[in-house]
C-alpha cells in the first residue's frame, strides 16, 4: 500500500495567513532599506565612537536574556540591583530590588512611514506556526540588527522601576542605553534551576554572578506577582501546546512549561508596561493601551463559580475572582488549568485602546487589576510596542508626537483587527498540527474541558497531549467549564477538523 505524501504544513500556513487577509511577503524597498540600516550599524561599529551624550553606556552591566528555547527575535533583556539603606543602630537596610528592562530600541533602525515600517503596520504582529513564523519585521532586523543577540552591543530604551518590600512599584524611570546581552538563557533551563530540581545550566554554571542576577530578578518578580495578586488581579495556568517539530514534521505534541522563570518574564514586562503608561499618561502624552474589560459574562463566571461552592458579586469585581481562583489552586492544583482556561475564555479577549493625554481616568486591565497598562517590550514582533517606543522616544527629545490621535486610533483598530485574524491563523494551524499529530489515534478516548459553546458548535480542549477540537456528537447541554470525556472520530488536517463523540 502506497503510502500517502506528508501534509505540507508549512504551505498551508502560508496560505492560512493570505485567507486571513495578512501579506506575509515584504514589499519592494525592504531589502535596500535593511541593507542600509546594516550599512549605518556597520559605520557606528567602524567608527568606535563613544554613545551619543543622551544614550547612557550600559555595557558594562550583566544583562541576560531569557525566552523559548528557539526564539532569536529577542526584544529585552533584564538586570537588577539590590538597593539599601542607611540605618545609625542597624547598618543597611533594604531600600527595594532596582530593576532595569532593556528593550530592542527599534524605533532608532526603522523609520516611520518606511517600506518595512508600512509593511509592519499592515500585519501589526509576528505570526508564529508551528513549522513556520511569519515576522512582522524581515528577520536580518528582528533576529539580528534589531535583536539584542548575545555577545552584541545594542542599542535599547530602558526602562527603570524600584520594586519594594511589599512588591510594589516606584522610582520610575526611562532612557535610552547601550547594552550587552551576557548570557541568551532558555525558560526551560532558568526554570527548573531556580526550583531547584535541575542541576546548573552550562550558562549558568560558568557565572556567579549570572546566579546572583537571576535570584535576584526571581526575587523581585515573586514580590511583584504577590503584590498584584493581593491587589486582586487573576493568576492563571494555562495548558498550551508545544509540538516537537523535526525536519518540519510533527513528531509528538507537549504541555508548554510554565516555570518560575516564564513568571520572572512575565512580571518584570507588566512592571515595564505599566511604567510605560503611567510615564506616557504623566506627561500628558497620548498612547495606545492595552485593557480587558469586565468580564463579558460575568454571570457565567459567577455560576462556574457556584460549582465550586463559591458565590461571586453579581457584579464583575476582580478581587472577589482572584480569591476564589487562588482558593481552587491550592485545592486542586491538578485541574486548576481546566478552571482558568474556561475564566479566560468567559472573560474575552484584551484589545488595544488609544487614551487620549488629558484622560486621567483611562480604561485598565481587569485581569492585571492595573489601572496603567500598555504593550511596550517587544517592538520586534508588535507594531503597538514599535508606535509605543516611538512615543516614548518624542517625549525624551522634547517633540511633538510622531502621530496624531486619529492616527494612533486607526492604528489600534489595525491592531484589533490583525490580533484576532492572527490568533485565527494560529488557532488553524494548531488543529492542523494535532491533526496530523493525531491521525493515528481514531478511537482514542480522552478527558477534557468545553471552551466553547455556540450556535457555530460546541469545541472542548482535551488535556493530553493539550489540543483542541470540535463535539459533533452528544453536545447538547455541554457549556464553557464543564469537563467531559471525549473519543476522537476523524482527523483532516487540511480543513483543520479534530472531531470527537462525547463518550
Amino acid at each position: 500500500m502506497i503510502k500517502p505524501p506528508a501534509f505540507d504544513l508549512g504551505a498551508s500556513a502560508y496560505a492560512e495567513m493570505i485567507k486571513n487577509g495578512f501579506h506575509p511577503d515584504f514589499p519592494a524597498g525592504s531589502d535596500a532599506q535593511v541593507a542600509a540600516i546594516r550599512a549605518a550599524a556597520h559605520a557606528r561599529e567602524e567608527s568606535h565612537e563613544p554613545p551619543d551624550a543622551q544614550v547612557r553606556d550600559l555595557r558594562d552591566l550583566y544583562w541576560s536574556s531569557i525566552d523559548n528555547d528557539t526564539s532569536r527575535d529577542l526584544d529585552q533583556a533584564e538586570w537588577a540591583e539590590r538597593l539599601t539603606t542607611g540605618g545609625s543602630d542597624s547598618g543597611s537596610q533594604d531600600g527595594g530590588i532596582r530593576v532595569r528592562v532593556a528593550v530592542a530600541n527599534v524605533a532608532a533602525a526603522v523609520g516611520k512611514a518606511s517600506p518595512i515600517d508600512r509593511h509592519a503596520s499592515d500585519q501589526t504582529k509576528t505570526v508564529y506556526t508551528a513549522t513556520r513564523n511569519f515576522p512582522m519585521l524581515p528577520n536580518q532586523l528582528s533576529t539580528d540588527l534589531t535583536s539584542l543577540n548575545q555577545n552584541e552591543d545594542r542599542a535599547a530604551v530602558v526602562i527603570e522601576y524600584v520594586v519594594d518590600v511589599q512588591g510594589g512599584l516606584g522610582g520610575h524611570s526611562i532612557y535610552r542605553a547601550l547594552v550587552h546581552n551576557r548570557a541568551q538563557l532558555a525558560y526551560s533551563r532558568v526554570g527548573p534551576w531556580l526550583e531547584g530540581k535541575n542541576p546548573l545550566d552550562v550558562k549558568i554554571a560558568g557565572s556567579v554572578e549570572l546566579q546572583a542576577q537571576l535570584r535576584l530578578q526571581d526575587e523581585a518578580a515573586q514580590a511583584m506577582r504577590a503584590h498584584r495578586v493581593a491587589e486582586g488581579a487573576l493568576e492563571f495556568r494555562r495548558i498550551e501546546a508545544d509540538p516537537l517539530v523535526i525536519d518540519g514534521q510533527i513528531k509528538a505534541i507537549y504541555e508548554a512549561p510554565h516555570n518560575r522563570a516564564t513568571e520572572l518574564i512575565e512580571e518584570l514586562m507588566i512592571g515595564a508596561n505599566e511604567t510605560m503608561a503611567q510615564t506616557l499618561r504623566n506627561a500628558g502624552r497620548s498612547c495606545i493601551r492595552r485593557v480587558v474589560r469586565s468580564p463579558e459574562r460575568w454571570d457565567r463566571i459567577v455560576e462556574l463559580a457556584e460549582r465550586y461552592g463559591t458565590k461571586l458579586p453579581s457584579e464583575a469585581e476582580s478581587g472577589a475572582l482572584s480569591l476564589f481562583l487562588q482558593a481552587q489552586r491550592k485545592k486542586d492544583p491538578v485541574h486548576y488549568p481546566d478552571l482558568s482556561l474556561a475564566v479566560i475564555k468567559l472573560m474575552g479577549p484584551g484589545e488595544y485602546v488609544v487614551i487620549e493625554g488629558d484622560d486621567k481616568e483611562p480604561l485598565g486591565h481587569f485581569g492585571l487589576a492595573a489601572r496603567d497598562y500598555t504593550h511596550s517590550t517587544a517592538p520586534n514582533r508588535r507594531f503597538a510596542d514599535l508606535v509605543t517606543q516611538r512615543l516614548i522616544e518624542a517625549m525624551l527629545d522634547g517633540l511633538p508626537a510622531p502621530y496624531s490621535d486619529a492616527e494612533l486610533r486607526a492604528i489600534a483598530v489595525q491592531c484589533n483587527v490583525q490580533e484576532k485574524a492572527g490568533r485565527k491563523v494560529e488557532r488553524t494551524m494548531q488543529k492542523r498540527v494535532a491533526a496530523v499529530a493525531l491521525a493515528d489515534e481514531i478511537g482514542r478516548k480522552f478527558r477534557g474541558v468545553v471552551t466553547g459553546a455556540s450556535e457555530q458548535g460546541t469545541y472542548v480542549r482535551v488535556f493530553d497531549p493539550p489540543v483542541e477540537g470540535r463535539v459533533i456528537k452528544g453536545e447538547q447541554g455541554l457549556d464553557v467549564g464543564d469537563t467531559v470525556d471525549v473519543k476522537l472520530l476523524h482527523t483532516n488536517p487540511q480543513m483543520a477538523f479534530i472531531d470527537f463523540a462525547r463518550a
